[in-house]
C-alpha cells in the first residue's frame, strides 16, 4: 500500500485499527510514534546497486488506554510529515513490536489496516546461481514401464 492509498482510505473511516494477519488486533489503544523516510542504500548478490525509499511507521502499544487515535489525527501527522520530512508517495512499511520490532507490509481489507508479513528473497536469482527447485517427485507415482528383458526372472542376467 502507497501513502496515498492509506490517503484515501483514512477519511472513510471512524477508527483506525490494525490486525495481523492472523486475525489479531493491535490493541487500540496504540500510538504512531514514528513516521518518516526510510532509505536503504544496498547491493544485492548480483553485483547490482539499488537504492529503495520507503514510507515507514512505527506502532507502539502505549499503556495510555484514555486515547484513541481517531483517522483525522493520522492524517494531520502524515500531512505534516510531507510538509516538514519531503515525504513522497512511496509504499508504506510498518514496524510493530512482537518478539522483536516486525517489518510489516501494509493492505486493507475493508475494515482493518492488516500487517502483511515481509519474506526475504534473492533479488539477482539470475546472477547469484541459485538453482531452480526441482519438483518432487514420488516414487509410488511413476509410470511402470514394461520391458521384455532384463525384467525380474526374465533370466536375461
Amino acid at each position: 500500500m502507497k501513502l496515498s492509498d492509506i490517503k484515501n482510505i483514512l477519511p472513510t473511516l471512524d477508527n483506525v485499527t490494525f490486525q495481523l494477519e492472523n486475525g489479531t488486533l493491535v490493541p487500540e489503544h496504540f500510538h504512531v510514534t514514528e513516521v518518516g523516510v526510510v532509505t536503504k542504500h544496498f547491493i544485492d548478490c548480483g553485483s547490482t546497486i539499488r537504492n529503495e525509499k520507503t514510507v515507514n511507521f512505527q506502532l507502539w502499544n502505549a499503556n495510555d488506554h484514555n486515547h484513541r487515535l481517531k483517522p483525522t489525527k493520522l492524517l494531520n501527522i502524515i500531512k505534516l510529515s510531507e510538509e516538514r520530512l519531503g515525504i513522497e508517495n512511496f509504499e508504506i512499511e510498518v514496524e510493530y513490536q512482537s518478539e522483536t520490532i516486525g517489518k510489516y507490509d501494509l493492505d486493507f481489507n475493508g475494515e482493518n489496516f492488516v500487517l502483511v508479513t515481509k519474506k526475504t528473497a534473492c533479488l539477482a536469482e539470475d546472477k547469484c546461481g541459485v538453482p531452480a527447485e526441482k519438483p518432487t517427485i514420488k516414487l509410488s507415482e511413476l509410470p511402470t514401464v514394461q520391458s521384455s528383458c532384463c525384467a525380474p526372472n526374465s533370466g536375461c542376467c
